[in-house]
């Protein structure tokens, strides 16, 4: 059995002294370009300037690099990073079940727990699920969920419109923006 605990996590970035190129394309700090010139020269740069050297695009011919405050850069790119999670959550989707045959009580804790969703910005999948001879009243099984659309209309809105698969019928609702 193989032992990864003493591996090493993987850089992102390649900077100062890990950029093998002999060349580079140098971008400065404020986004100017400097032109092509010598690793040794763009390294001295970056030091007369407190800076470091990042390798930007390394497949290119030659490779860009470009001065950053390697620190500050890396604290950018983590609250992007945090960013880009927050708005992901669009894409999760929150099943909620009921029956046709649900109480008051227990319906009103699916539109609390839908509402919930909703304003966390996630997507709620309403499952009304019929056993036996339900299927006979699906007009039921809409009537509940039309309710259930009314009590969440302000926080969401309802996507496409209500699917029957089998002895279920189905709606997504998407969180308003």
């Amino acid at each position: 059995m193989r032992n990864f605990g003493n591996r090493k996590p993987v850089e992102k970035y390649i900077i100062n002294d890990r950029i093998k190129a002999s060349s580079v394309r140098l971008i400065a700090e404020d986004g100017e370009q400097v032109g092509v010139i010598s690793i040794e020269d763009a390294k001295k740069m970056a030091a007369d300037r407190n800076l470091d050297l990042l390798l930007v695009a390394g497949k290119s011919n030659p490779p860009v690099c470009r001065l950053v405050n390697y620190g500050q850069f890396k604290y950018q790119q983590q609250k992007k990073d945090k960013q880009s999670k927050k708005t992901k959550r669009g894409h999760i989707i929150k099943e909620l079940k009921m029956s046709p045959k649900i109480s008051n009580h227990d319906f009103d804790i699916r539109v609390q727990k839908g509402r919930k969703f909703l304003e966390s910005g996630y997507k709620v999948k309403i499952t009304v699920s019929f056993r036996g001879r339900e299927i006979t009243h699906a007009n039921i099984g809409e009537e509940l969920i039309d309710r259930y659309i009314k009590g969440v209309e302000d926080v969401g809105s309802v996507d496409g419109q209500v699917m029957r698969s089998g002895r279920a019928m189905i709606v997504l609702i998407n969180a308003k923006a």
